[in-house]
């Protein structure tokens, strides 16, 4: 009797489990329905974004709303800084495999006041973690509407600033490994802003919207409105248009300005003197860039006008050296007033290439190919007879006076690989600067004679084409220490001639960037 009153609660004891299993499991179905109903609401309230979330050191949480009448997307964000090595900020984002696209919005601050360095961004980061490598158009409090990047994870954050100041609409396109800024002012076309980075991207990696407040106990709001996400076709093998750009670099910070940018080629930026602007050549003639940007004034060089990238100021500023070929289609030097005028033929030999002015304004070195050998030469400015400094096997080339005229630095590939050199002013004591595994070109040294900034191309590069990826590099001639001052993609072109302002605290360069139509897939 005993055993059979036990097998009758034994059964009772199973149906209880069972029935609870299946409750159990029921409730687990029901929550799992919830959850993947939630995450597709969540994913449909952000619109062309699948999710959100803070990125780095956050107290105080952010928040996105999107309205889909009007494209428009309400981000919060705090944070201390998104700059150097600093990640902080809140992220609305998509993950994506690759290809061409282009992100474009309005974007404003709904509250006045507030943190002249707070960011609203159009970002492309390659991984959520803070210290990624990533690239922006950040649109700040104060205006300033830059392009930012970090190349690799755990570098410092660099920018390019745009002549923009609070432009009604930004884009940031990426093409293969490019990344280009694009501005409008109200109720116009987006227009190509000059600042660009060459940033590979590897897939999967991350786009999206982002705020950080510059205060990590405040929470700001940013507004971006009309915002449009474009996956492009991808671009013809040589296919686009050129975008030459003129900008400046500081070397205290390395933070680079657009002062010029048009689809057009331009090269070899002198800096003016007096600061009232830039000296470049174009389409065989000498152009001066007003230093705010704005179209070029052609300088009257009379004859030459085949005038190459390599030209110079006087010390006084009045004058200037040129390399020109409208002589019998080779190079020779002259000499024209700034203010433009009849050239003066300085080398009766060519071709003949202009690269400096001594201190006192007596002397040109020029580098000249002789008996097909390429060497470092020296002339009166008023001309009469060359003087041959090197004579070593192979191209020497670029030579440049230091400030207080006792050398003369230039760059050789007597070694097998280019790089800078330097010798007194009458060519002797040759010794070798650099011992990298660049190819380095074109040293310009400072005013002040405390720098020395060049030109290096991988090792793999011959010569100094154009289409390069290239970095600017910076020397201390008082402690010997060198430091990356600017990557851009350009090469021939770029920097070929002296190009530090006046005060000696920055450079001017041109870079380079294909641009194609932004048709949609």
């Amino acid at each position: 009797m005993r055993q059979g009153v036990s097998q009758v609660m034994e059964r009772g004891w199973d149906r209880l489990r069972q029935g609870t299993l299946f409750l159990l499991g029921l409730a687990m179905l029901v929550g799992l329905g919830e959850a993947a109903c939630g995450a597709q609401q969540a994913a449909g309230t952000l619109g062309i974004f699948s999710a959100q979330s803070d990125v780095g050191t956050i107290l105080h949480g952010g928040a996105a709303q999107y309205d889909p009448a009007t494209r428009r997307y309400l981000v919060s964000g705090s944070g201390d800084n998104t700059w150097f090595r600093a990640d902080d900020l809140y992220y609305v984002w998509k993950r994506v495999d690759g290809g061409d696209l282009r992100l474009a919005a309005d974007i404003a601050f709904p509250r006045a006041g507030g943190n002249a360095h707070r960011k609203a961004m159009l970002m492309v980061r390659q991984s959520l973690d803070a210290g990624s490598a990533y690239v922006d158009v950040a649109w700040h409090g104060d205006g300033l509407t830059s392009l930012q990047y970090r190349n690799e994870t755990g570098d410092v954050t660099r920018e390019v600033r745009t002549t923009a100041s609070a432009p009604a609409r930004v884009a940031i396109t990426r093409r293969g490994d490019f990344f280009y800024v694009s501005v409008a002012g109200k109720g116009g076309a987006l227009e190509n802003s000059g600042a660009a980075m060459k940033l590979p991207m590897h897939g999967p990696f991350y786009v999206g919207l982002a705020v950080c407040s510059h205060d990590k106990d405040v929470v700001e709001q940013a507004a971006f409105s009309n915002v449009e996400w474009t996956e492009l076709h991808s671009a013809a093998a040589g296919a686009g248009t050129l975008v030459s750009t003129l900008e400046t670099v500081p070397i205290a910070s390395t933070d680079r300005s657009v002062v010029y940018t048009t689809s057009a080629h331009f090269e070899a930026p002198n800096w003016l003197h007096d600061n009232s602007g830039f000296l470049v050549n174009q389409d065989g003639h000498l152009e001066r860039i007003p230093a705010g940007g704005g179209a070029p004034q052609t300088i009257d060089t009379a004859s030459a006008k085949r005038c190459n990238n390599d030209h110079g100021l006087s010390p006084d500023g009045n004058r200037v050296a040129l390399s020109d070929g409208s002589l019998s289609g080779t190079s020779h030097v002259y000499t024209v007033p700034l203010a433009g005028g009849t050239p003066k033929l300085v080398t009766t030999e060519g071709p003949s290439y202009f690269h400096g002015w001594s201190p006192d304004g007596r002397t040109l070195a020029f580098t000249g190919q002789r008996a097909g050998e390429f060497d470092i030469y020296t002339i009166p400015t008023e001309g009469g007879t060359e003087t041959r400094l090197t004579t070593a096997k192979g191209l020497d080339d670029g030579p440049e006076y230091t400030p207080d005229g006792a050398y003369i630095y230039f760059n050789s590939e007597r070694t097998g690989h280019m790089q800078i050199w330097r010798m007194h002013a009458d060519g002797s004591a040759q010794e070798q600067v650099t011992q990298d595994e660049t190819n380095d070109w074109f040293p310009h040294i400072s005013p002040d004679g405390k720098w020395m900034v060049f030109l290096a191309y991988g090792p793999e590069v011959t010569g100094h084409p154009a289409g390069k990826d290239v970095t600017l590099q910076l020397v201390s001639l008082v402690t010997g220490k060198k430091s990356l001052l600017a990557k851009l993609f350009g090469g021939q072109g770029t920097m070929n001639v002296a190009s530090w302002s006046p005060d000696s605290t920055k450079v001017a360069f041109v870079s380079y960037q294909m641009t194609v139509d932004e048709t949609a897939r």
